[in-house]
């Protein structure tokens, strides 16, 4: 059995397959309220650029959270 590539595969120009897109990068501001899908509901307090934020749970609970965001959606 072969390993997977950690790679993607090269999109050929002959295909009758679209190429895969890449998603676009979620923003965030501060302040924005989100949930996260593990941790429940929160308020972002700091963003630090595109890849990372800071998510205020309540009670003290910080949680940074690192791009992609998958798990983080906005309410």
């Amino acid at each position: 059995m072969e390993p997977s590539r950690a790679t993607t595969r090269r999109h050929l120009p002959t295909s009758p397959f679209t190429p895969r897109t890449a998603a676009p990068i979620k923003t965030f501001e501060t302040g924005d309220r989100v949930s996260h899908d593990r941790e429940g509901i929160g308020r972002i307090s700091a963003v630090e650029g595109t890849h990372a934020v800071v998510v205020d749970l309540g009670g003290g609970r910080l949680l940074r959270v690192m791009s992609p965001f998958d798990k983080l959606h906005t309410l």
